[in-house]
């Protein structure tokens, strides 16, 4: 049977690559390039395979898939060719996006989410942008209790419609500012009070998480948004016998520190400042214009050298800031100013230009794949040996890229054939 793969953030970039991606792959227009799923560590599983995957999803906007798959194109991140040789495969997936939630969304997502639009599916529009357009309005009405109600009922039709196995849902939507929860949303029972009380701390994330766990689709946050952090999540996660996994996807700039400050801790040389500054445009770099959403992200980037240097790290320091012009580009510098033998003071420097969707749709198409694989195995509550994956693993404090392989090879093993 087929699986599903619900987006939230569905006509986003990273959301147009993974589906675009994952239909070149099973055509056999395109390698495996950059799935680990599709590598020598995880290749043995029993994997659900890519033309098996059914995708939909949730968006606050209303644009076309096609349209921003051509964006793409156009920018240099996708061939063009795939887009046209599969455009009725997008115009089709994007034809199965719900108009999503914006609760605790920053000012840029909530003006997208009202700015008037073009149908999902592409096109003049007409009946199906009007009636996109008439839910879209009714559910910016609803109360966080309905909206969890009507995003798991979403799902349920998804997999019902498609006959489909199971469904797992990957937050891949624009940052949220990051909330402070009170101390209640750290048990389940308080979690799902705050929401039936309408509190406007529970942002849509986590909204999502719940739904999902509900309806017993796995789940990955590949965001910094809570999603599902809180502890009344993990535990519903645990109660409800549903494995998941975040949070924010590690894809550029952070993959390289995570392998690189090791180095320095193990050659027992002292960092004494470690100084990031990230340039991006399109609409995530939009969304990091906002100084909260900008908070909610670097933290985790700056986090991990801490926690993999400890004492031997001074200073840290990451910076991200909107440039329009670059689209899906992002360029990253890195300058690490350690102290050697004898005191001497030397530097490393790195640049890391890459495109921000083709580095992070792989990842999440290997993500899909392995939580319905822990689906099937039984498993429940968070997965740390997928750590490799994501910037600030839940359930491990591990941030070494070399150790964090080691723990994914162990989950691997664990869920191999046979067990």
């Amino acid at each position: 049977m087929p699986t599903g793969v619900w987006l939230i953030g569905a006509l986003g970039d990273v959301a147009t690559t993974t589906v675009l991606g994952a239909r070149a792959v099973a055509r056999g227009f395109a390698p495996p390039t950059g799935l680990v799923t599709a590598g020598d560590l995880l290749g043995g599983l029993d994997l659900v395979a890519l033309g098996d995957l059914v995708f939909a999803g949730h968006d606050v906007r209303q644009a076309g898939a096609l349209e921003g798959a051509r964006g793409l194109a156009a920018a240099g991140v996708v061939p063009g060719a795939l887009v046209d040789a599969l455009a009725g495969d997008l115009e089709a997936y994007a034809a199965r996006v719900r108009p999503g939630f914006a609760f605790g969304a920053s000012r840029v997502v909530r003006e997208l989410a009202e700015a008037p639009g073009e149908a999902p599916g592409g096109g003049p529009g007409g009946a199906e942008q009007a009636a996109f357009a008439a839910e879209a309005t009714r559910r910016a009405g609803l109360a966080p209790a309905d909206a969890l109600a009507a995003i798991g009922d979403d799902l349920r039709a998804f997999r019902a419609a498609h006959g489909l196995e199971r469904v797992v849902v990957v937050h891949v939507a624009s940052t949220e500012p990051r909330p402070t929860l009170p101390p209640e949303a750290e048990t389940e029972a308080g979690l799902r009070g705050l929401v039936a009380r309408g509190d406007e701390r529970v942002p849509a994330s986590t909204l999502y998480a719940l739904a999902a766990l509900d309806a017993g689709c796995p789940y990955v946050n590949f965001t910094p948004s809570l999603g599902a952090s809180p502890g009344g999540a993990r535990a519903a996660a645990e109660r409800l016998g549903v494995p998941h996994m975040g949070n924010d996807g590690k894809t550029g700039q952070t993959l390289l520190r995570t392998a690189l400050a090791p180095m320095f801790r193990d050659r027992n040389l002292n960092v004494l400042s470690w100084s990031g500054f990230n340039v991006l445009g399109n609409r995530d770099g939009a969304v990091l214009d906002d100084p909260l959403a900008n908070a909610a992200k670097t933290t985790g980037k700056d986090k991990v050298l801490g926690a993999i240097l400890g004492p031997r790290l001074g200073t840290s320091l990451t910076r991200i800031d909107y440039v329009p012009s670059l689209g899906d580009w992002k360029t990253a510098w890195d300058l690490v100013h350690f102290e050697g033998f004898l005191g001497a003071r030397m530097t490393l420097e790195t640049t890391w230009r890459g495109a921000d969707s083709a580095l992070a749709a792989p990842l999440v198409l290997d993500l899909a794949r392995l939580l319905d694989l822990a689906a099937r195995r039984g498993r429940r509550g968070l997965q740390p040996g997928l750590a490799a994956f994501f910037k600030t693993p839940l359930g491990t404090d591990e941030q070494d890229l070399a150790a964090q392989m080691r723990l994914l090879a162990a989950w691997a093993a664990e869920a191999g054939p046979g067990t």
